[in-house]
């Protein structure tokens, strides 16, 4: 099943990408994804996107470009998390230890399932891991408690001026539920 629902995912980036429009508008069954109608969400790193209008801007974080609260799936205790970062050219580690460093956050979680591909001219990695987050916070990233049933769905683009990480983490239905959306926003990346 998980591999129908990686297939699934891909699919749908892949149609998002190839048709015109899809950067705004994306479909999955019959719900529409809308982004914010905001010009411009963020733009570091030499890129800019929009993120989907359901979710909520967060508070200043540190370290983070910007953080959006995703609301939960019906039946789940908590909602997602989007967190985006961008340490700089160069810093922040390359593609594959970043994939490493997010597994390496949840228990039993077995191999990432790891994608590539090209957002308007950008080399885009999108990676898929599920299992027990150990839910890493704080300076020194400790371990606030084990969430079972958790998943991370993770983008990391290759932006003009270096590595930009997209990290949207919550239980499985939650980020089953906003899956089209990141991938909309994902798909809503721009060059400035």
């Amino acid at each position: 099943m998980r591999s129908n629902l990686v297939a699934l995912c891909v699919v749908l980036l892949i149609v998002m990408l190839a048709v015109p429009g899809c950067g705004k508008k994306a479909s999955e069954g019959s719900q529409n994804v809308s982004l914010t109608k905001e010009a411009v969400e963020t733009t570091v790193a030499g890129i800019e996107w929009s993120y989907p209008s359901r979710w909520t801007k967060g508070g200043v974080r540190a370290m983070r470009v910007a953080t959006y609260v995703v609301p939960q799936a019906e039946g789940d205790s908590d909602g997602g998390e989007c967190a985006v970062f961008f340490f700089g050219a160069g810093q922040g580690g390359d593609v594959n230890s970043n994939i490493e460093r997010w597994g390496s956050q949840f228990e039993d979680a077995g191999q990432a399932v790891k994608t590539t591909t090209q957002v308007n001219s950008m080399n885009v990695t999108r990676v898929e891991i599920a299992g027990t987050f150990l839910a890493p916070s704080g300076p020194m990233m400790e371990s606030q408690g084990r969430k079972a049933n958790y998943r991370l769905l993770g983008a990391i683009v290759e932006a003009p001026e270096g590595l930009v990480f997209f990290k949207f983490t919550g239980p499985q239905k939650t980020i089953s539920t906003a899956t089209a959306e990141f991938d909309a926003m994902i798909a809503s990346i721009t060059k400035k």
